[in-house]
């Protein structure tokens, strides 16, 4: 079967492997239908995701159709469509006995530790599999990855009906985050450099966006709230400058989400911490997340949006590979699609 194998950095590489077996009774045997492209596979590419090794095939956010089955595989059958899950964990460290299996000590992340869809067939556990309708199409049920992203941090942001919510970052992760604020009743202001992604925000359901280049955020979001500012700033952008702003940003008793993995400082005195009583969380991957994501597409909540801005033939993923790193204001998301 053909697979896209990273050697190192800038080489990629589309070469034959052999096709994988069913070793555990719990396993399925997925044919790959569709991988999307992710911004961490680009820095994988270029050798700047500090958890990859390599050699690796990339790839975690995946569909497909079930092909086989072991012998104690009990709610998948042959020919069910499933989104997979890209993580694995232990179940019994402290993380995972805190209901966060995504931080788990021997989390395995498909694409980054271990090999990941971007190839014709792949084997993964049963509970890795999550069932979804044959009626959605393979390039919308591919976006139930990035769609868990959003679930993870605005649960751990406890968005909730009634709240205000900035997000920094209109990119296809933030517009995600605004999609599923939207869901969970939230009142929605998008921020971002780039007056395309704000209108694509716009269209997406933000009830206002700002351009921090052309108009002081602080005061645009002191008058959307009235000066209470934001109850739940989301940090979508990841640069040290745009985490410490969420400080001036959010209310008294008001939540911080951090999805940057950026390892340069930021300059936050402690008094913002303590004269606001803030929550300032982590969100990493997803947890127990896919299973809500898929309800909620099926149910028509959460659609593509014209998030999938580009299709390619796996046979042709340098192009698109090409395409996204030469042209990236031209893509949202880009979606590899297997015959």
């Amino acid at each position: 079967m053909k697979a896209a194998v990273v050697y190192g950095i800038n080489d990629l590489r589309l070469e034959e492997i052999e096709k994988p077996q069913i070793e555990r009774d719990d396993q399925i045997l997925v044919k790959i239908k569709a991988v999307g492209i992710c911004g961490s596979d680009i820095h994988i590419l270029h050798g700047a995701n500090p958890f990859a090794t390599y050699p690796r095939i990339m790839g975690h956010k995946m569909v497909g159709e079930v092909e086989a089955v072991g012998d104690n595989v009990k709610n998948i059958a042959i020919g069910d469509h499933i989104v997979v899950e890209p993580i694995t964990y232990c179940g019994k460290c402290y993380a995972c006995r805190k209901g966060m299996p995504n931080v788990c000590q021997q989390l395995k992340v498909s694409g980054v530790h271990v090999d990941g869809g971007m190839r014709e067939y792949i084997v993964i556990a049963e509970k890795q599999a999550h069932k979804i309708k044959k009626d959605i199409p393979w390039t919308t049920a591919v976006l139930a990855e990035p769609y868990t992203i959003a679930g993870n941090v605005t649960t751990r942001t406890n968005i909730s009906a009634g709240d205000k919510v900035v997000i920094q970052g209109a990119g296809p992760i933030g517009i995600t985050i605004l999609r599923m604020a939207k869901v969970k009743g939230a009142t929605v202001l998008v921020t971002d450099m780039v007056d395309e992604k704000l209108a694509f925000a716009k269209e997406n359901g933000a009830d206002m966006v700002v351009n921090p280049s052309k108009e002081n955020l602080i005061e645009a979001v002191k008058t959307w709230t009235d000066g209470e500012m934001a109850n739940v700033v989301i940090d979508a952008a990841c640069t040290p400058k745009t985490f410490e702003i969420c400080f001036d940003l959010v209310s008294i008793a008001g939540t911080i989400g951090v999805l940057g993995m950026d390892e340069k400082p930021s300059n936050i005195p402690q008094i913002h911490f303590m004269k606001k009583q803030l929550t300032v969380v982590g969100s990493r991957l997803q947890a127990y997340q896919f299973a809500p994501v898929i309800r909620l597409m099926e149910a028509g909540y959460l659609k593509d949006d014209a998030l999938v801005t580009h299709k390619f033939k796996f046979s042709d993923i340098k192009e698109a590979f090409k395409l996204i790193e030469e042209n990236p204001e031209k893509v949202k998301k880009a979606v590899l699609i297997f015959e």
